[in-house]
């Protein structure tokens, strides 16, 4: 009997003390705080929702409520019926908004790293000063560039199109400066095998350099979707046809010439949902990786 019941523990170990039984004090303590943070920083994700859902006896409460009461999709029903009377439906801003962030996304990916690549692993004359240029940009906010960006626009010929939307985007910085200190991390002497080995620049940056830098290359997508789904810069500046504006400008012209600040502001809160889910899908899809690009530059 004894035997059987060895070979029982044996096959079925009995489970460890739990993980929280091995914490000390200072460690318990900081879970606690943690998870606390971790709550209160979600409040303003529950709260999104909840506005979005509430109807308009429950928007102008006071004191106003946190969670919504008696849910509605009403808001959303009104978004769509927002743009009845004009010609120009509601479902026209969210394709134009989807086309350009995927534009978007892709170019300023595919040339922040193509520039990180030769600044980080090639020596040419003058590769100091393009990236000192590039550092010293970011000093610069968007508002100091708008004229200069509207005249380039102007005599490209690309007003009212997907890339007078896209082309004012693509020369991204921040991007190039945080691809190219990762890139900075890829050993020379793998390169230089490979190079042995008979492979071209653009193998060597495809099957070595890109998926050595995967974590930084998904974090500046994350970058770029946030600056592309959210701009209504371009909207404003380089669109003068309706049908050719993006769902953030929409938003943003939803409530303005009104009589009253009480109207449509249940259409309002349902459009900021649909302009932040996205963002917050796509972050936790990619939130490994950024975490990998902030513990590589942590290391160096």
């Amino acid at each position: 009997m004894s035997t059987l019941v060895a070979r029982l523990k044996n096959t079925f170990p009995l489970k460890r003390s739990s993980k929280l039984k091995r914490m000390d004090g200072f460690q318990l303590f900081l879970l606690i705080m943690l998870t606390v943070l971790s709550v209160f920083m979600l409040l303003p994700i529950v709260y999104i929702f909840s506005t979005a859902f509430k109807p308009y006896q429950e928007l102008f409460l006071y004191p106003p409520t946190f969670l919504v009461r008696n849910p509605t999709i009403q808001n959303f029903v009104d978004l769509l019926n927002a743009t009845q009377s004009t010609v120009i439906p509601v479902t026209r801003y969210i394709f134009n908004s989807v086309i350009v962030t995927f534009l978007a996304v892709f170019g300023m990916t595919i040339i922040g790293a193509l520039a990180a690549y030769p600044l980080s692993k090639h020596e040419f004359p003058g590769r100091g000063f393009v990236f000192a240029s590039i550092v010293t940009s970011l000093m610069f906010v968007p508002e100091a560039v708008g004229i200069p960006r509207y005249v380039v626009v102007s005599h490209l010929g690309i007003m009212n199109t997907y890339m007078g939307h896209v082309f004012p985007l693509l020369a991204n910085s921040a991007g190039v400066f945080l691809i190219k200190q990762f890139v900075d991390g890829v050993p020379n002497e793998l390169m230089e095998a490979s190079k042995i080995d008979g492979a071209s620049e653009i193998t060597i940056f495809l099957r070595i350099v890109i998926p050595l830098a995967m974590p930084a290359v998904a974090t500046m997508s994350i970058i770029a979707f946030q600056a592309a789904w959210s701009n209504t810069e371009t909207s404003n500046l380089y669109m003068q046809d309706e049908s050719m504006k993006t769902m953030p400008f929409y938003l943003s012209t939803i409530t303005s010439g009104l009589a009253n600040s009480v109207a449509r502001q249940g259409a309002a809160a349902a459009g900021g949902l649909l302009m932040f889910v996205p963002n917050l899908i796509i972050f936790l899809f990619q939130q490994r990786r950024m975490i990998a690009t902030m513990a590589h530059s942590g290391i160096k």
